[in-house]
């Protein structure tokens, strides 16, 4: 991978599209590199695009790889800052659907082939967006993806909480381990203010809480048919369900990095690490 001399980070210019399901915002630093996919990232429930990716993506040597590629920060309808409340008994999209609105916001931005990456609920919807549309989809680096279906029962739990202050708690207990929540680090106390005042989060929780299966296979119509790095730190809420994520792969496309010392959002606790682990990806991808 070709990387550039040190210069100031280009702007981030946002983009509102319209999709079926809502407005979906971009915000998108770079200009389209011939020959290159679009680098793309797709937040975890309760974060904005800045509250998720800032630390991986201000590292010094992730900004020298983001400047080799058009990098596009997604983030769904109604979770950017400041977003108005939508009104009670609002239909909040699947994460299907959100998948399924990727290619159009791909279009409308004249983007062709990605590279996705994505926390939570965000690889989620990135993992089905390249079971959809392979074509589209040159690499995926998932992080904490839970691939299986959640049952009733824990979506029943989270529409029934009743106060979003409870619904919050059960965010943050998503995002982190019941350590790093006791040791109330100055990004979880930014966090929980964020959610505090922020109206729709418990929306896109409640989709995620009762999302379908991913239907993953190591070979046919339910594999990821393009590279795979797979994240996890040890001891996050996630470790078991990415390890078997990882056992549903096919093992020649898949790599999987268990990070010690990585909590429950490795991007944020170990920036440097991933940012390593992610070069040496894109590398083996030929970029």
């Amino acid at each position: 991978m070709e990387l550039h001399e040190a210069a100031p980070p280009p702007p981030e210019v946002k983009h509102l599209l319209e999709t079926p399901f809502g407005v979906m915002h971009a915000w998108i630093s770079g200009s389209p590199r011939p020959g290159r996919p679009a680098l793309v990232t797709f937040p975890d429930v309760g974060h904005t695009h800045v509250t998720c990716f800032s630390e991986l993506f201000g590292h010094e040597e992730m900004k020298e790889i983001a400047r080799s590629f058009h990098l596009v920060h997604l983030e769904p309808p109604g979770m950017e800052e400041g977003a108005p409340p939508y009104p009670p008994g609002y239909q909040y999209p699947s994460l299907e659907q959100l998948a399924e609105a990727l290619p159009g916001v791909l279009q409308a931005l004249g983007i062709r082939s990605v590279v996705g990456v994505g926390v939570g609920a965000g690889a989620f919807v990135l993992a089905k967006f390249g079971l959809l549309h392979p074509e589209a989809v040159e690499g995926l680096v998932l992080l904490n993806l839970d691939p299986c279906a959640k049952g009733w029962m824990d979506w029943a739990a989270s529409k029934l909480s009743g106060l979003r202050t409870s619904t919050n708690e059960m965010i943050l207990s998503h995002l982190f381990t019941q350590d790093e929540l006791a040791a109330a680090s100055p990004h979880i106390r930014r966090l929980r203010e964020h959610l505090a005042a922020t109206p729709n989060p418990a929306l896109l929780w409640a989709m995620y809480s009762s999302r379908g299966d991913l239907g993953l296979e190591k070979s046919g119509a339910g594999s990821l048919n393009c590279p795979v790095l797979l994240v996890v730190g040890d001891n996050s809420p996630h470790e078991d369900a990415v390890v078997e994520c990882n056992a549903k792969l096919d093992p020649t496309q898949t790599s999987f990095l268990k990070m010690a010392d990585g909590g429950g959002q490795p991007q944020i606790a170990q920036p440097g690490r991933l940012t390593e682990a992610m070069k040496y990806f894109l590398q083996g991808m030929g970029y």
